[in-house]
């Protein structure tokens, strides 16, 4: 049985070129973008002050930026995707288990993204030409589906431009990340400077105080909050060896990311609260989402502009952060049969017909539904490759036994049983939790404890998974050959 091809296979010293500005660009393009904006925003409109928001913002990005980086050493020291490294810790056959896991999350992050970029293609398309909206505004078909035709055509459009880029590889993903990075900062900050014209400074704009007067109910929403920070990018925090394998160096990797996403982050959600509280000085309301607001801040040519951005911001991000890991993924399923290209494909079908915009109905669902929902599948997998290779290996891999049967990586049948049990516990813990909140039937018939848990998800399914696997490796330690030695 073959478990590699030309995508999975490790990369060699020639090709390892991303440096430091290149990792920094990266981060800045997934980061600005409108889910970023969305969770900032969307904490405002559970009720935050932007201070609260934005300490939240910065704390999570910091807490998550520590996985990231253990993670990405692995993928620098020796060149391997993701699902390779995950073959360490569960097998060389068991990796498929958290690859799929961590695709099945990208390809509903694709969708969303995908939904959110076609919504600004349709809004540019209203700008250009205001009669479509009566023609393609299909009452029968919002009922149906949540959609009218005009969205539908807007998401068409953008899924078949993503795919393009798809097929043609991850340079132009590099290429895309370097050169939009700076264009999309100074488009995040002239609609910074709207707000502070139309509300006549930052003092009107920042005065709205928290509604979260209560220690307790502050607490509901930051606690939750913060787990959802971590979780929006624990999906990164896991497959960053597919992006450092390509890497010069460990410093070039480590400091590029260290500059470019918790500074980043906390801009641009700046930018989001900051926003969202001028909006009831502005229009009366909150508007939490940006598409909707670029809509309604006057003149065809400033919605042009802007929603022509936000198209470019969302193309960055899609194809970084929702493209790369699931098609490695997909593809470590079957590598002789499974390219890059066609597990990109395979995430771009899945994307579209999961009814994305299902997912972000609203700022509740986006955050404690969605967002820490996931997060409690994808920590304990982080949990457990972080102990094994720090460890339980002390970083010492042999790539070659990544790459073939019957090797130090085998453990039964291909299969490390340690590493699954570990995981089906952390994961188990938080599904009373998860059901508690996206089934609210359910709600009230489940004890409090559980709901309290499932709010730390990703914390709680790290730790406990992380210190599981290595309780169970230490009462039936590895041998020799699969530690390398």
């Amino acid at each position: 049985m073959s478990l590699t091809n030309a995508d999975l296979a490790a990369t060699p010293p020639e090709a390892r070129t991303w440096t430091m500005k290149h990792f920094a660009a990266l981060w800045v393009g997934m980061a600005v973008c409108i889910p970023t904006y969305t969770l900032a925003a969307g904490l405002i409109d559970q009720g935050m002050s932007w201070s609260q928001a934005l300490f939240c913002v910065g704390l999570g990005n910091v807490i998550v930026l520590g996985p990231m980086l253990l993670n990405a050493h692995a993928g620098t020291r020796y060149g391997i995707p993701f699902p390779v490294f995950a073959r360490a810790s569960f097998g060389v056959l068991g990796a498929n288990v958290p690859a799929v896991l961590r695709a099945l999350v990208a390809c509903g992050w694709f969708g969303i993204q995908t939904w959110l970029g076609g919504q600004a293609l349709w809004s540019l398309l209203l700008a250009i030409a205001p009669g479509l909206q009566g023609p393609l505004s299909s009452e029968a078909m919002k009922a149906a589906v949540g959609i009218h035709p005009g969205e539908l055509l807007g998401f068409a459009v953008f899924w078949v431009v993503t795919l393009y880029f798809i097929v043609k590889g991850t340079e132009s993903i590099k290429f895309l990340e370097l050169y939009s990075a700076p264009f999309l900062i100074l488009v995040g900050l002239a609609l910074l400077a709207w707000a502070w014209v139309k509300t006549e400074g930052f003092g009107p704009m920042l005065s709205q105080p928290s509604k979260l007067t209560e220690p307790g109910a502050f607490l509901d929403v930051f606690i939750p909050g913060l787990t959802a920070m971590v979780g929006f990018w624990a999906t990164l925090s896991l497959n960053i060896p597919d992006f450092t394998r390509y890497a010069r160096s460990q410093r070039d990797q480590m400091v590029g990311q260290a500059l470019g996403l918790p500074g980043t982050m906390v801009l641009f959600s700046f930018i989001g609260v900051a926003v969202t509280s001028a909006t009831p000085i502005i229009f009366g309301e909150v508007i939490w989402d940006p598409v909707k607001l670029m809509g309604r801040v006057g003149g065809a040519l400033v919605t042009l502009l802007a929603m022509l951005s936000l198209s470019i911001a969302t193309l960055s991000t899609n194809l970084a952060a929702n493209v790369v890991s699931p098609a490695n993924d997909f593809s470590n399923l079957a590598p002789r049969k499974i390219s890059y290209r066609t597990g990109g494909i395979i995430t771009a079908i899945i994307g579209a017909v999961i009814f994305p915009w299902k997912l972000i109905e609203s700022s509740g669902g986006y955050i404690f539904t969605w967002l820490i929902g996931y997060s409690a599948l994808l920590g304990p997998i982080g949990g457990i490759m972080v102990a094994d290779y720090f460890l339980v290996r002390r970083r010492e891999l042999v790539v070659e036994d990544l790459y073939r049967r019957g090797g130090r990586y085998e453990y039964r049948g291909g299969v490390n049983w340690k590493a699954m049990l570990a995981l089906a516990i952390g994961v188990a813990v938080n599904v009373p939790g998860f059901l508690a909140e996206a089934v609210p039937s359910l709600k009230d018939s489940i004890p409090d404890f559980w709901r309290t848990l499932y709010t730390y998800a990703w914390f709680v399914g790290f730790l406990l998974s992380g210190a599981l696997y290595l309780a169970f490796t230490a009462a039936a330690p590895p041998t020799d050959a699969e530690l390398g030695v």
